[in-house]
């Protein structure tokens, strides 16, 4: 599908609403903390008027947790929230700002451009989460955009954070997708959509490089983040000399760490990973020009924009822990009031970040193989890597050929990486599985249980996107079943196990706001 760069196409701006509070009792409970304590980082705002909502795909299981009828949703009060025509009663809709690092860049005013923070709920888990919408119109922060997101976009961001979701990755989460009944103008008219995104927050690195040059607000959002997601250091925690911001910095990059080394293990490629997208939660956030991998390639690149290939899938892990270290940089002045020993301190906190990457990534690649809770020999995953990357093998496939090799199938393997290769590799394995006292057919079942079988693969997603823009929702439903399954094989899903054809690989690119 076709997307433009971020920022969209210029719209002329309307005035700011003299009232954002909205009276529709469709959405019930919303809460505005972020609002009602952060002011200075929102402004009050309301949506565009959606001239013909259409309710395309709506989440009824994440609905249910949330404690929101489904019936109510679904309702012509219910489509309008979820199009950002209407406000739920009492809610306080508001923009977000933050800043961010653009592909190395420094952007001091980002914001959210076409997007608005409807408020928070609480899940019947107790956990507080925001209702945000995606292209719900122009903000103050749309930077000559227009503020509309297409169809094809919305629809793409439901099917992958869902997939994420069921691969169980942190993720933001889509709720809905309303077609508002108007065109958006990319490489032609577009049938326009909004999407309904639930995320523990939408705290950002970019939230704080925002804050840290508005003065009084950095400590009161730093207390904020840690009340809402690491509650437990609300009080100083013992080590790091008592303080408690630089546990919450250890925190957090204990969380973008693991994060990483799931993307990587499933062979996911986030496509623009600025510091805008580098939540405080650990989630994945923002699934624009993002990706999954066919042929293992280390330097994949999938986005339009990403021309010097910073973002390549390879390349995560060291991005990451270069958007944490502009992290540590806004806290600086909470960690230590002498500026030589906060540097010191927060350095030895980021330099543990490599150790913990490394350590979620090989727990994860031992159970990709069946030695969950082994010392894997990192030469045996080192060398399993560079056949792939040699013979072109297909990420997903190669891992659940291993477990059918197991069980004494040898054909899927031998589709991957030719047998007189991978040959004297697969006796070292079965040496391992041996050593530890792993039998074939349990640890085949087991590493079944940890290898997907279906992903969104980057063709059958590109053409259900296409298929959806045209007006037919039939596969994309269909392949939003499959990606939500993604370990329990089924014989009529077959052809979503195929990779994509060469053809398709060489020219497929992924667009800011796909």
């Amino acid at each position: 599908m076709r997307g433009v760069p971020c920022g969209g196409y210029p719209r002329r701006m309307t005035a700011i609403p003299d009232s954002t509070v909205g009276t529709n009792t469709a959405v019930a409970g919303l809460e505005s903390t972020f609002a009602d304590e952060l002011g200075a980082l929102t402004v009050p705002w309301q949506g565009a008027h959606a001239p013909d909502p259409t309710l395309l795909v709506l989440n009824e299981q994440l609905a249910a947790s949330l404690r929101l009828e489904v019936r109510a949703l679904r309702s012509e009060d219910g489509v309008g929230v979820l199009s950002g025509s209407t406000a739920p009663a009492g809610a306080k809709p508001v923009a977000m700002a933050y800043s961010g690092h653009q592909f190395g860049g420094y952007a001091p005013l980002l914001g959210d451009g076409r997007a608005l923070l409807l408020g928070e709920l609480t899940s019947s888990d107790g956990q507080r989460v925001d209702l945000h919408l995606k292209g719900s119109g122009p903000t103050p922060f749309s930077r000559g955009g227009d503020g509309f997101a297409a169809i094809g976009p919305m629809l793409r961001e439901y099917l992958v954070s869902e997939a994420m979701y069921a691969l169980g990755i942190p993720t933001t989460r889509a709720l809905s997708v309303v077609a508002t009944g108007q065109h958006v103008h990319r490489y032609g008219a577009e049938p326009g959509a909004v999407l309904a995104r639930v995320a523990a927050s939408h705290l950002r690195v970019g939230t704080f490089e925002y804050a840290v040059r508005q003065g009084e607000v950095l400590q009161p959002l730093a207390d904020y983040a840690i009340a809402r997601h690491y509650p437990e250091l609300t009080e100083p925690a013992p080590g790091r000399d008592g303080n408690r911001y630089l546990t919450f910095f250890e925190a957090v990059v204990e969380a973008q760490a693991s994060l990483v080394a799931k993307w990587m293990l499933t062979g996911f490629v986030h496509g623009v990973m600025n510091t805008d997208n580098t939540t405080i939660s650990g989630e994945t956030i923002d699934y624009g020009p993002c990706a999954f991998l066919d042929a293992f390639d280390p330097a994949a690149v999938f986005s339009s924009i990403d021309h010097g290939g910073r973002y390549a899938f390879g390349n995560q892990p060291v991005v990451l822990k270069w958007n944490l270290a502009r992290l540590a940089e806004t806290l600086l002045t909470l960690f230590d009031s002498t500026p030589d020993d906060a540097i010191t301190a927060v350095s030895a906190v980021l330099d543990t970040f490599d150790d913990r990457y490394d350590g979620h990534f090989a727990a994860g690649m031992a159970a990709k193989l069946g030695l969950a809770g082994e010392l894997v020999d990192r030469a045996l995953v080192d060398d399993l890597l560079t056949l792939m990357e040699e013979h072109g093998a297909d990420w997903t496939g190669t891992f659940r050929a291993l477990a059918d090799e197991l069980r004494g199938h040898s054909t899927p393997l031998d589709g991957l990486v030719p047998r007189e290769h991978i040959g004297p590799w697969l006796e070292r394995w079965r040496g391992n599985l041996t050593k530890h006292g792993h039998g074939a057919a349990e640890t085949a079942d087991a590493m079944d249980s940890v290898n997907p079988l279906y992903i969104p693969r980057n063709h059958q997603l590109d053409a259900a996107l296409r298929a959806a823009a045209d007006g037919e929702l039939a596969p994309f439903e269909k392949l939003l079943e499959v990606v939500t399954h993604p370990f329990d094989r089924r014989d009529e899903w077959s052809d979503y196990t195929t990779p994509a054809p060469p053809s398709f690989s060489k020219s497929f690119q992924t667009f800011c706001g796909t």
